[in-house]
């Protein structure tokens, strides 16, 4: 009698096993799936910058606060499956200068002999600042850590951007019988037409630090005093 028992337990324990099996898989099939994460191609850039002369006549004096900003749409291609991606787009690079004590001759009518010159400031402005705005397109190598969610983890880049110039201008602003006058002046002339300027960002998911470095001058050849600007800054990335 004890045999048919146990005979009869052992014949049982495969159809339980199975029974448990079939519970786990219909447990599990109605679990909701992992959501799916689209990456981020950093479709948007936003740089917002630290400008300064870094090489320039000692001649020339700015004051030491300096900005710019960058707006930037791109568009990301991956490289295969790796970390590494190549992107370009459109935007527009803008930089403001203060001059110190001085103005700068940077009118059409060519009494100065045809070029920009930096002079001693007898208005006594409260502010003299030179405004660059360019159409640029930036070229980049991107690095991403998490090619699954590129809003999260390292990503670094180096670059080169292109830019042409959309327009050029001095503005000072100063008192006079204690009223506030400006004036502003807009040439093109003897302001670079093109743009070349070297950059790098690293950082970590939508925010990095930028730098970048002309390898034109200011002003066009024999024109103006041989000036080469660089920047740094943050970045903000995302889309």
């Amino acid at each position: 009698m004890q045999k048919i028992i146990a005979l009869l337990a052992l014949s049982l324990i495969p159809s339980s096993t199975l029974l448990a099996q079939d519970a786990t898989e219909k447990v599990n099939s109605s679990a909701t799936p992992p959501p799916i994460v689209k990456p981020s191609r950093d479709f948007l850039m936003l740089q917002f910058t630290y400008n300064n002369w870094i090489t320039k006549p000692d001649s020339v004096k700015t004051k030491s606060f300096n900005y710019g900003f960058n707006g930037y749409m791109c568009y990301d291609f991956p490289i295969k499956k790796s970390h590494l991606s190549f992107a370009t787009g459109a935007g527009i690079s803008t930089s403001v200068i203060y001059l110190n004590q001085q103005v700068l001759a940077n009118t059409d009518t060519g009494a100065l002999g045809g070029a920009a010159r930096f002079i001693p400031d007898t208005k006594t402005y409260k502010r003299y600042k030179f405004v660059t705005a360019y159409l640029q397109a930036p070229f980049e190598l991107r690095y991403y850590g998490n090619i699954q969610n590129r809003n999260k983890g390292f990503k670094a880049a180096v670059g080169l951007q292109v830019g042409t110039l959309l327009g050029s201008h001095t503005k000072g602003l100063y008192a006079v019988e204690g009223t506030n006058v400006k004036d502003k002046i807009n040439t093109k002339r003897y302001v670079s037409s093109w743009n070349f300027a070297a950059t790098a960002r690293v950082g970590w998911g939508n925010f990095s630090l930028f730098a970048s470095y002309n390898l034109t001058p200011v002003f066009k050849d024999n024109v103006g005093p041989p000036i080469t600007p660089a920047s740094v800054g943050i970045c903000l990335t995302g889309l």
